[in-house]
């Protein structure tokens, strides 16, 4: 890297000479540099992998200048769910991410790309058969290496799974562990910590995540706490039981002493519809005491999830061979169709709180020969198949050996736009990287991992005036960079990693739908990702220049 000097806006570059060479000067835009403030008009110079110097750069010469006019030059964005972490494996680019604005995800949602073990290996096999994916890591530490080798679109972060070290050490069963057992999820916990995870997280309204208790998740709180690392979580509860699922993001932040955020926010479910607000004031009296709480949403009304997620938890647990032959048994059918018809509290019934089959439709498939389904909903397979909507349900499940993605209807608008406006929720789109060609473009997904970012900034920012822009920006870059502790991104500030998304405000927005999400959007211009252009004039470049993000517990 050539040395460069940092110098300050605000200081006079009279004299400065004009010779001086960057490799990078975006001109004539205007800079929302992730702080909040109103925007300014200045010129962006980059060196390297960093920003080098902001303000009026009349003169000054670079390698390559971008003519912003009429542009907004923002911090790249932060997306705090993304779901990529084996997708980049397969496909590198991170396409439908990079050409929204994001530079940098985050991921490990409960389960984790690490630790890793034969039994979990397993759970994954029909996925790693379909996508050739060879996994030749165990630790998050040897998977980290493999991706800085291999090179991705985006920077990536993680959390160690809570759900992953349980699966790795207990299984898929539902029990509690032995104090041994507990002791050895502690050390992996610690283990991925000193790797460069984030923090450790949960997503317990799943199986085998909601099998843990209160208790042990504390326990594995305090251990990341120890490494400077932070608790997220998919609460227990996002729907009929959220008032003591919110008691327990509460009570794990308190005894573990540590950062707790809500992955996907939402109050779900029709008879919850309205709670949003009263959620939030939750959350407020909780940091008034002195608690750090923060969340994050994704800018629409569907959820995703796979499609046994229908299923109540007893069909689920010991893996998906034993819940695939349980689907099978007549009587045990009978039994399911029973349950799944009753509104319950005790687990999250997701096929009843989305209005049954209208409101659930099929994203994605592993099995090849249910692809023509994707982007139906599950009542027009069971009209297809000539079934009773159950039946063709669990049919489905099994044919897909419990891989199917699934989209659920299942929030309402104001609710959603009362988290999206809220000063302490960021942004996330809970959706992995895909692409409209190569391996990935076979299988169809949520649009939010297509369009959440554009969709903002144009329908809610420019559109219907929900917020200001500044803030819009600010609550993708800056505040979850802050939240996370991410060292020199999320601001356009000299001596930050050159990460930025420059798009036209007149012009952005989302172009994917439910039906049909594999389209790009507009108004994103171009994207930079540690100094390279990775979007140039709306157009992919081949650059692979995202980063490994390690958290403050590693130790080179």
């Amino acid at each position: 890297m050539l040395a460069f000097v940092l110098i300050s806006s605000s200081q006079n570059f009279k004299g400065i000479a004009s010779s001086v060479e960057y490799d990078i000067i975006i001109r004539n835009g205007r800079v929302i540099d992730g702080t909040g403030r109103p925007a300014f008009p200045a010129d962006v110079a980059i060196e390297g992998d960093r920003i080098a110097r902001i303000g009026n750069l009349r003169g000054v010469q670079a390698k390559r200048v971008i003519d912003a006019r009429g542009q907004i030059v923002a911090p790249g964005f932060i997306d705090m769910l993304g779901q990529s972490e084996t997708y980049l494996l397969i496909d590198p680019r991170a396409m439908s991410k990079v050409m929204m604005g994001v530079t940098t995800e985050i991921t490990g949602e409960g389960e984790s790309i690490a630790p890793i073990n034969d039994r979990i290996l397993k759970e994954q096999e029909d996925f790693n058969r379909r996508y050739k994916l060879t996994v030749d890591w165990r630790t998050l530490g040897e998977y980290f290496n493999r991706l800085g080798k291999q090179g991705a679109g985006v920077n990536l972060g993680t959390f160690v799974g809570a759900t992953q070290v349980r699966e790795y050490v207990i299984g898929y069963d539902d029990r509690p562990p032995t104090p041994l057992e507990l002791e050895q999820m502690k050390k992996l916990v610690a283990e991925a910590m000193k790797d460069g995870a984030l923090g450790v997280s949960t997503s317990l309204q799943y199986v085998p995540a909601r099998f843990a208790k209160t208790d042990e998740i504390v326990e594995l709180a305090k251990v990341a706490h120890q490494y400077g690392g932070i608790y997220i979580t998919h609460q227990r509860s996002e729907a009929n039981a959220i008032d003591d699922s919110m008691k327990e993001v509460f009570e794990i932040a308190r005894r573990a002493n540590i950062p707790a955020e809500i992955w996907h926010f939402k109050t779900a479910y029709q008879k919850n519809w309205g709670r949003m607000p009263e959620m939030l004031n939750r959350i407020e009296t909780a940091r008034r005491q002195g608690l750090k709480i923060t969340a994050d949403v994704y800018p629409y009304v569907a959820g995703s999830t796979s499609l046994s997620a229908c299923l109540p938890p007893w069909a689920i647990e010991g893996g998906t061979d034993r819940m695939v032959a349980r689907l099978k048994d007549p009587k045990t059918r009978a039994r399911l169709k029973k349950e799944i018809t009753t509104d319950a509290k005790d687990w999250e019934n997701i096929y009843l709180g989305s209005g049954g089959p209208g409101g659930i439709l099929i994203a994605s498939v592993v099995n090849r020969d249910l692809e023509s389904f994707q982007g139906k909903r599950l009542s027009e397979v069971a009209t297809e198949q000539n079934k009773d909507s159950l039946d063709a349900l669990l049919d489905f499940i099994i044919a897909d050996h419990g891989q199917t993605g699934a989209i659920f209807f299942m929030m309402k608008e104001s609710d959603m736009q009362a988290a999206l406006k809220s000063p302490f929720v960021s942004i996330c789109t809970d959706n992995g990287a895909r692409a409209t060609d190569g391996p990935l473009a076979g299988s169809k997904s949520h649009p939010r991992g297509w369009g959440t970012y554009p969709r903002i900034l144009g329908r809610y920012v420019r559109d219907q005036h929900l917020m200001p822009l500044e803030f819009a920006i600010h609550k993708m870059t800056g505040l979850p960079a802050g939240n996370l502790g991410l060292k020199s991104r999320g601001l356009i500030r000299e001596g930050y990693f050159a990460d930025i998304t420059i798009f036209d405000p007149k012009t952005v927005i989302d172009r994917a739908t439910f039906e049909e999400p594999n389209q790009y959007p507009v108004g994103i211009n171009f994207v930079i990702v540690n100094g390279q252009i990775e979007v140039d004039n709306g157009q992919r470049t081949p650059a692979l220049a995202g980063r490994v993000l390690r958290g403050p517990g590693y130790k080179q």
